[in-house]
């Protein structure tokens, strides 16, 4: 039985209920993080919370003054210490009323909820092992402040949809200009010539806590070239190595898109130095 956190209660799923009335349910009002743990163990707690609160601040919310990290932790022990994401929401609670403008957080306070499930094993730096991502690409049609991390998900929902509807993995997306934003689900990474590049954070992309990490990480390695600028549709698609990072895959080998393979069409070495080195220091976060 999952066991879950709403509003200062641990119980069973089966027994959470939220209003019909909260803002998260009419208007996909607040924030969301997902926090992926292998038996205990959580990757990037720190950044995550920390984009957790930047984000309610962005749309005027102040972070709940809770022990976050205990409440994270318990949740994993309660619900057997596995290879679990926690799944953290905060909306904007519920009123008495839907009127679009906020309500006063002293007559409304927030809604906390905050559930796990299950992730798959930790990603190993192997070929053999490694899932291969065939991806769509279709132009970024979602909103220009895609740097907050909204439970208003739809856009991404419907991108997602594109690609999985046509047994894909994943969609790619690009703005009107012929430049890469992120996928629908994931940040994006292109290497060529021995060169990783990401695109820059700005409102079309999320600041991803994996991405985060990785360029952290790369640059502390020194020992692959690493950058953030602009990528075309042209340099996509002329890539040797294309990633996918996300908090449940990390980091994802792409090796087709639209039907065209990347490189030479199988998971290349960059990939596995890269994961290799992820592997080695997710946990120092």
């Amino acid at each position: 039985m999952s066991i879950v956190y709403l509003n200062g209660e641990f119980l069973p799923m089966e027994e959470a209920r939220i209003s019909p009335m909260d803002r998260g349910f009419l208007f996909g009002d607040g924030i969301y993080e997902v926090i992926p743990s292998y038996a205990g163990r959580t990757v990037g707690l720190a950044p995550h919370l920390q984009r957790l609160q930047e984000g309610l601040s962005a749309i005027g919310m102040a972070m709940p003054p809770l022990d976050w990290s205990g409440l994270i932790e318990a949740l994993i022990e309660r619900n057997g210490r596995g290879n679990l994401g926690v799944y953290i929401h905060v909306s904007r609670g519920t009123d008495a009323r839907r009127f679009h403008a906020y309500p006063d957080p002293a007559v409304v306070p927030a809604t906390v909820y905050a559930f796990t499930f299950e992730i798959a094993a930790e990603p190993v730096a192997d070929p053999r092992r490694a899932k291969a991502y065939r991806v769509a690409l279709s132009e970024d049609k979602r909103w220009r402040r895609c740097h907050i991390k909204s439970t208003a998900l739809l856009g991404n929902v419907m991108h997602f949809q594109e690609g999985y509807g046509a047994g894909l993995d994943e969609t790619i997306l690009h703005n009107s200009d012929g430049l890469i934003t992120e996928a629908s689900a994931c940040n994006v990474f292109v290497v060529n010539a021995g060169k990783i590049a990401t695109p820059p954070l700005d409102s079309q992309l999320l600041p991803g806590i994996t991405r985060q990490l990785l360029l952290d990480i790369l640059r502390r390695d020194g020992r692959l070239p690493v950058e953030e600028r602009a990528i075309t549709l042209a340099q996509l698609e002329g890539a040797d190595e294309v990633w996918l990072t996300s908090s449940s895959k990390e980091i994802a080998p792409v090796i087709e898109i639209a039907g065209k393979p990347v490189g030479n069409g199988h998971i290349g070495p960059y990939w596995r130095q890269a994961q290799t080195l992820f592997s080695q220091h997710k946990y120092d976060y």
